[in-house]
């Protein structure tokens, strides 16, 4: 199917954002980019596509989809629902779905939260979401023993969705030099056809 109209509204920091972009790059899906950073989220053309002011935004056609997880599910769906990003199977595809989950839960509130805290003055407890982060790098890590990807053998929208604020975890002063399967993982993903880098922010000098 012929993609319509794609525009992408994010910042090049934001990890929901660059998970969004990255599958596009990956499709060989073409779209612009309008960086988003808050004075432009408090805008009323801006609240009129997502009146919670969050990025990513993306509007394909006259179709608006906020939240980058029904973002990734959106663009498999309609643009390549036969790649495997999310499979019909449904073991699966809830194998697939429990890591989107985890990207809003514990990958949100762990190592994408510290980052916060320590790029952005987030509000926020910094000791509360490393230990978010151990818990959840503790768990990644045993889960990769042996696998290649997240959820199946191949690469899915479980990979994408987890990998910005895992990759970035050091931004928000935690190691990942303790998770050898897990950086070895994320070196898989940096391989992938149509990968697009997220920027390094500096590594605050703090032992964690």
């Amino acid at each position: 199917m012929n993609p319509s109209t794609i525009t992408l509204y994010g910042t090049p920091a934001s990890g929901h954002a660059h998970r969004v972009e990255t599958l596009l790059s990956i499709l060989g899906l073409p779209y612009a980019y309008i960086e988003a950073p808050a004075t432009v989220r408090r805008s009323e053309a801006f609240l009129k596509l997502n009146p919670l002011g969050q990025i990513p935004v993306l509007v394909d056609g006259e179709q608006v989809i906020c939240d980058s997880g029904a973002i990734l599910i959106y663009l498999v769906k309609r643009y390549a629902p036969d790649s495997g990003w999310l499979p019909d199977q449904a073991a699966e595809a809830a194998e697939v779905l429990r890591w989107l989950f985890i990207s809003a839960g514990e990958v949100r509130y762990g190592p994408a939260q510290a980052r916060g805290i320590v790029q952005w003055n987030w509000p926020g407890d910094h000791k509360a979401a490393i230990t978010i982060a151990n818990t959840l790098l503790n768990f990644m890590e045993n889960h990769l023993a042996g696998r290649d990807f997240l959820a199946l053998h191949q690469p899915t929208l479980a990979d994408l969705a987890c990998y910005g604020y895992v990759a970035h975890a050091p931004e928000g002063g935690i190691s990942l030099a303790a998770y050898p399967n897990v950086l070895g993982w994320l070196k898989k993903v940096e391989v992938l056809p149509g990968f697009i880098p997220m920027p390094d922010l500096p590594v605050p000098q703090v032992g964690m």
